[in-house]
């Protein structure tokens, strides 16, 4: 392997990993799938063990050693001190002569637009917003939950339609049929079972995300309690848009707004046609777009940004992804 490729792209979520080999001429010589990228669980030196696995087939594959940069995307680095903890770890590995390291959901970004400027909000598992400009200025959230005031992605809509259940189910809240399709989706006859199999560890905590698509389907057959935690994820991702488009001077411009992660990409009718319509009235300006394609052709585009490519490269590399 004695070949050196121009970018090593990285797009590394909580539950998969995903690794490219590009040339500075935009060919996409290889690329590998692994497992997610969770430092807050393992540390950081095991998070990148787990990633140079990804990346060792990927290269391999490719016939390289290394790339001249590394454009790393990665969950959880969600603040600066984080991705310059990240690009450390990254770069102590040599495989690159340079590494940038961002947050994921500028992967996501990056893979809707064709140049470095836009606002994406992503909605997974949890909840974030990044915007960018071509002078390199940027918008970002701390994106840590509760602690730096986030709300919803899939596991807070799940923790709030089993909140509103319990209370209604035990006369504390008001009706609603969440009571009965949370528990039924576990064959449970009641919100008191599905508690106790909870607390009790009989169901495993992290199957509480299985709940986000009954939510969704709930609020689809009208229950109002469903509704209304719906209308309340898109009042907050229009909201995070704003602000960001507000940050970057763009609220006046025309400009892409990307909606990514299972959630949004999943196009729920109540939640897109909300989500379109409130930013209509707070951002006229906006241009709303699902992004479809994968979040690795942004780290890759990012990558070859860094490198200057040429127009051509980057069409390349997108039509690979894209085809």
């Amino acid at each position: 392997m004695g070949l050196t490729a121009s970018v090593l792209a990285i797009d590394a979520g909580n539950s998969k990993t995903d690794v490219a080999v590009v040339t500075a001429e935009g060919e996409v010589l290889a690329t590998a799938r692994g497992g997610g990228f969770r430092p807050p669980a393992v540390g950081v030196e095991a998070a990148v063990d787990a990633l140079a696995e990804t990346v060792g087939r990927a290269c391999a594959a490719a016939g390289v050693a290394s790339a001249d940069h590394v454009s790393a995307c990665l969950a959880n680095a969600d603040l600066p001190v984080e991705e310059q903890q990240l690009a450390a770890a990254l770069h102590a590995r040599a495989w690159g002569t340079t590494v940038e390291v961002r947050n994921d959901t500028f992967a996501v970004l990056r893979a809707g637009v064709t140049e470095p400027r836009g606002v994406a909000v992503v909605c997974g598992a949890g909840i974030n917003c990044a915007g960018m400009r071509p002078d390199g200025r940027t918008a970002r959230f701390p994106a840590l939950g509760r602690l730096s005031g986030d709300w919803g992605g899939g596991w807070g809509l799940a923790e709030e339609a089993l909140w509103y259940a319990a209370r209604a189910e035990d006369g504390r809240g008001e009706d609603t049929a969440l009571a009965r399709a949370l528990p039924a989706h576990f064959g449970l006859p009641s919100m008191y079972a599905l508690i106790e199999a909870l607390h009790l560890k009989r169901i495993d905590r992290r199957r509480c995300g299985e709940l986000t698509p009954v939510l969704f389907r709930t609020a689809a057959q009208g229950d109002p309690v469903a509704r209304s935690l719906v209308d309340r994820l898109a009042q907050e991702v229009v909201t995070m848009a704003t602000v960001a488009l507000t940050r970057l001077d763009l609220l006046d411009e025309e400009t892409p707004v990307l909606l990514g992660g299972s959630v949004l990409a999943a196009r729920h009718p109540q939640l897109d046609a909300a989500v379109r319509d409130l930013l209509s009235a707070r951002a006229p300006k906006a241009v709303p777009r699902v992004v479809t394609a994968a979040p690795v052709l942004g780290a890759a585009l990012l990558g070859l940004d860094h490198v200057g490519a040429s127009a051509q490269a980057q069409h390349r590399v997108r039509a690979h992804f894209e085809q």
